[in-house]
């Protein structure tokens, strides 16, 4: 039978998970501002991913595609609406491969206070463009701006993190990254709901702005987190990010090839994306035949299934992710998305319910955001710093679309066979994912940091 305390007792792990946060913020005054740093560019990517996603699964072909384009494919008698994300993701893919070696030379010839800023300001510019594009109804705005977003969060969240690997030694960062993570996913929160509120009153066009808003904050952040990041590597002798780290503009995917860590990273990254993008393309499918014109609709619901996932990550990483760091180290971390997804993967060859795939979705990104992201950036606090920048910028960019593009196209051939399907393919590439994650775990314990490990003196 319950008794009087049991109400006390249930609210205790809050209570106590709010007086270790302000413990921290106590103790650590720049992860007030890596706090900050990340609920900005969180809310003001998730403003723009709803936008994105309804791009997506829109099925007016000229807010997607130019006018060109779609004249060229219907003189052959194809509907390029069929291939709508086969496209999008192709063309993000291309994209990011003319990218990669130019953010690889803005990293190699410039120091940290010069790249960090320059990366968002070009985002902020593009923004504006963009701004233009969707206020004066440009056809083909879709696809240029579907893959600019996959971009700007790919490259943004990237430079973040190994930001974050130069303020935050890896003692640190187990107790502190959950607590950003956290902070993240607040605006991850609030970045839908500002959109789902705001983007039938105010048009598309004027969220773009609100978005700009808060990049423009992150850039403070940076000046403000700078001389942390300097006090760091001094105290451990490690070499400034005030100079130029140099060396080639292909070393990230070179250390990529060279690397065994490295290459069980990438895998790990290369089949988390491939279960994604089945997921992804799935809702897709659902989403252009319930919303097929009602574009605001449509990013309503995706607004929504945002918010349900950052609500289940916020919980996991304010009541657990510190602790199973902190107790457990990154194993738990890196295996638990692993077995859920492969458990969503098989409940839906099983029973493949559209309400079913909303749900796994929101648990297993949830779960990655919660527990799987946190714990593969600690280990970059562990490595040396042209690791952290190019090898890490070359597996979260140049594999992650390589893993969308392959797996978009795997998708549509597989769809034309049925969901369950694409959901039996999904269990197996889950499988992979988690002895992926189980390789990155072994060979993880070689690092500095390590029980047993002495230090890197390269670093």
């Amino acid at each position: 039978m319950p008794h009087a305390g049991d109400q006390g007792h249930r609210f205790a792990p809050e209570r106590a998970g709010l007086a270790r946060l302000r413990a921290a913020l106590a103790e650590s005054p720049p992860l007030w501002w890596a706090m900050l740093y990340f609920f900005c560019l969180l809310t003001g990517y998730y403003v723009l991913r709803p936008v994105r996603d309804a791009m997506g699964a829109s099925s007016d072909a000229l807010a997607v595609f130019p006018r060109s384009w779609v004249a060229w494919a219907d003189a052959r008698g194809w509907d390029l609406r069929d291939f709508t994300l086969q496209l999008l993701f192709t063309g993000t893919f291309l994209v990011m491969l003319v990218l990669q070696p130019l953010y690889g030379a803005l990293v190699a010839r410039f120091p940290r206070r010069v790249f960090l800023p320059v990366v968002y300001a070009v985002f902020i510019a593009c923004l504006l463009a963009f701004y233009l594009a969707f206020d004066r109804q440009v056809a083909g705005r879709g696809v240029a701006f579907f893959i600019f977003t996959a971009v700007f969060n790919l490259f943004a969240v990237t430079v973040f993190w190994s930001f974050m690997a130069d303020v935050f030694d890896d003692a640190h960062a187990k107790r502190y990254y959950g607590y950003i993570g956290a902070a993240g996913t607040v605006g991850a929160l609030l970045g839908p709901a500002i959109t789902r509120t705001l983007a039938e009153r105010v048009g598309v066009a004027n969220l773009l702005l609100v978005s700009i808003a808060f990049l423009g904050a992150c850039v403070v952040c940076i000046f403000r987190l700078r001389p942390w990041a300097l006090k760091r590597e001094r105290e451990h002798g490690e070499a400034s990010g005030e100079r130029a780290i140099g060396g080639s503009v292909w070393a990230g995917l070179q250390l990529v090839w060279r690397e065994p860590l490295l290459r069980a990273l990438a895998m790990l990254m290369f089949f988390g994306v491939g279960v994604g993008t089945l997921l992804y393309n799935e809702q897709a499918a659902i989403v252009r035949h319930l919303f097929a014109a009602d574009a605001a609709g449509a990013t309503k619901y995706f607004a929504n299934i945002d918010l349900a996932i950052n609500l289940l990550a916020i919980t996991v990483q304010l009541l657990f992710t510190r602790w199973l760091l902190r107790t457990h180290g990154v194993g738990p971390a890196l295996l638990i998305p692993g077995i859920l997804v492969l458990f969503g993967f098989c409940l839906l060859a099983a029973s493949p319910f559209p309400m079913l795939v909303a749900v796994v979705q929101v648990v297993t990104r949830g779960s990655e955001f919660a527990l799987g992201k946190p714990g593969r950036e600690t280990i970059y606090t562990r490595v040396a710093r042209e690791w952290r920048y190019k090898a890490k910028a070359a597996i979260d960019t140049f594999v992650y679309r390589t893993g969308d593009v392959s797996f978009v196209w795997l998708h549509k051939a597989l769809s034309l066979l049925g969901s369950r399907i694409v959901f039996l393919a999904g269990a197996g590439l889950a499988c992979a994912f988690t002895i992926s994650a189980w390789r990155v775990l072994r060979l993880q314990r070689t690092l500095p940091g390590a029980a047993g490990t002495p230090g890197d003196p390269s670093r």
